[in-house]
């Protein structure tokens, strides 16, 4: 064969797998509303970027016809590119070709782009659109999944992994997302579920759409398993190179500086009249992050979960920060056992990755109740605890108006090492609150007295006014500074500026024993 034949030959072959299922299965995909893997990967990556690897790979099955069955690029594209220009690695699950299901060949292809990533130093992206496991190939199928699940955790908390997903994702298949640590989902389209509605149908009886069982709002708003909904994939995208501008390529470097051009030493008026009066009214805290980030952006992660904490990114004169605050407008900003398990794993990922983080506190306690106490809020809580005490990345904390409690111990304190804790004139700092504790410490005076309703309120005033103050707890050392709010955004500047270098070692250990 002459040179020329050969490259028409390379020129063929590349065309076929580029074509992957056939252009009766892309029409199919796009009746959907899904793009194909490469139309994704386009998308995902800086323009002209893409590299593709192992094009060419083959499945080597003989089972159930699969001899006879053709699967180019054996279902899964992957490879390398820029996003922003930077390095990042990416597969993307082809549906057009069998289903995108997973088999020997496909899995080892998934693995190799894991395995460069993870020497290269930079996060990995996998955009998951199956059927599952290829049934054919039975156990070298669930080898596959077992050998990424694998890499997914020797490569947690040293490069960023994302998960994607645009399509089924079901059975073993889950298990990769929820190692990773940001799971996206397309609203409508995708699903993700250790056993369909028709296997819980018949085992259970119960009658449920893979919608509602498994679809993108029901892993954002009631299991926690996912961090974002789109409602296209276009938007995804966008997400997911947002997410990206905030974090590191890994754990040996620093968080991506942006030139955002919003003044360092500005200051906000509106943030000295933004706590009611009324102790127990609710506010925004998002406003108040609004306020104090550069450009007002705030990039939330789990918007829909656990609602009364928050967890975001933010910029402070152009350095990502993590941003743990309080909501009072969802459970007047309790924990319980969700906000516990979502705000551990976010300061968890930040402290992975030297991201600083910055906690607003406005907290009256853990949630009372018979549900949380058999739900184990005890062990869920000690997450929160065992998180912010084992983070050695910069932590400031602000206290805008209640901090009672554990709660307030929980909320990065100085006691679980938050190196520097600022409180607004309304925070209350105490072991509860003022109705609560004159109850308990005045309970004698109050019953003597011949119009007990009337010595309640005095007392409870005479308990606000000598403790349910910042000052307290500043006379003891444990508030390092009391501040106008209108100067919050210049003085969170300066403390993360001062802790910049911040260098802390912890005792040499195999790991710790989180609370799971």
């Amino acid at each position: 064969m002459s040179t020329r034949a050969k490259l028409d030959e390379l020129r063929i072959k590349s065309e076929q797998v580029e074509l992957g299922g056939g252009v009766k299965a892309i029409e199919k995909q796009h009746e959907k509303g899904k793009y194909t893997a490469r139309e994704r990967l386009t998308m995902l990556f800086d323009e002209g970027t893409f590299t593709e690897l192992d094009k060419f790979v083959a499945h080597r099955c003989v089972n159930f016809g699969m001899e006879n069955t053709k699967a180019p690029g054996e279902g899964v594209v992957t490879g390398y590119g820029t996003i922003d220009g930077r390095l990042v690695y990416a597969f993307a699950q082809d549906f057009t070709v069998v289903g995108g299901s997973l088999g020997e060949m496909h899995a080892k292809k998934i693995c190799k782009v894991l395995d460069l990533a993870l020497k290269m130093g930079a996060p990995c992206i996998g955009l998951n659109d199956s059927g599952g496991a290829r049934i054919q190939e039975g156990v070298d199928a669930l080898k596959g999944y077992g050998e990424i699940f694998y890499r997914n955790t020797i490569a947690s908390g040293v490069i960023p992994q994302i998960s994607v997903i645009m399509g089924p994702c079901a059975g073993g298949a889950v298990y990769s997302p929820a190692i990773t640590d940001f799971i996206f989902m397309v609203k409508n389209t995708s699903q993700m579920f250790i056993t369909g509605p028709q296997v819980i149908k018949a085992v259970t009886g119960e009658e449920v759409t893979p919608e509602k069982l498994g679809g993108a709002m029901t892993h954002n708003s009631i299991s926690g398993v996912a961090h974002y909904a789109a409602e296209n994939e276009e938007e995804c995208i966008a997400q997911i190179r947002t997410l990206l501008s905030y974090i590191p390529n890994n754990n040996l470097e620093e968080p991506p500086i942006v030139d955002t051009g919003d003044d360092p030493e500005r200051q906000d008026e509106i943030l000295n009249d933004i706590i009611p009066d009324n102790p127990n009214a609710p506010y925004d805290m998002k406003e108040i992050i609004a306020r104090i980030a550069d450009n007002g952006e705030i990039f939330e992660v789990q918007p829909y979960y656990a609602q009364n904490i928050i967890t975001a990114f933010i910029r402070l004169n152009g350095r990502s920060i993590g941003v743990i605050a309080s909501q009072p407008k969802f459970l007047a900003g309790c924990l319980d056992i969700n906000a516990s398990d979502k705000a551990a794993r976010f300061i968890r990922f930040c402290d992975a990755f030297n991201i600083p983080l910055l906690t607003l506190v406005d907290v009256p306690g853990f949630l009372p109740g018979v549900n949380q106490e058999f739900g184990g809020i005890i062990r869920h809580g000690a997450k929160l605890l065992y998180a912010y005490s084992e983070a050695t990345v910069p932590k400031v904390t602000l206290i805008t108006r209640k901090a009672y409690g554990g709660a307030y111990i929980a909320m990065s304190s100085s006691h679980l090492g938050g190196d520097q804790v600022i409180a607004w004139p309304t925070a209350e700092i105490a072991v509860m609150g003022a109705s609560g504790a004159a109850n308990i410490i005045f309970r004698k005076e109050i019953e003597a007295a011949e119009n007990k309703e009337a010595k309640r309120e005095e007392l409870i005033k005479e308990y606000e006014e000598r403790f349910n103050t910042p000052y307290v707890a500043a006379e003891r050392g444990y508030i390092d500074m009391v501040i106008e709010p209108a100067v919050t955004r210049p003085v969170l500047i300066n403390a993360f500026e001062m802790l910049s270098s911040k260098r802390e070692t912890r005792p040499a250990k195999k790991h710790g024993n989180i609370p799971l």
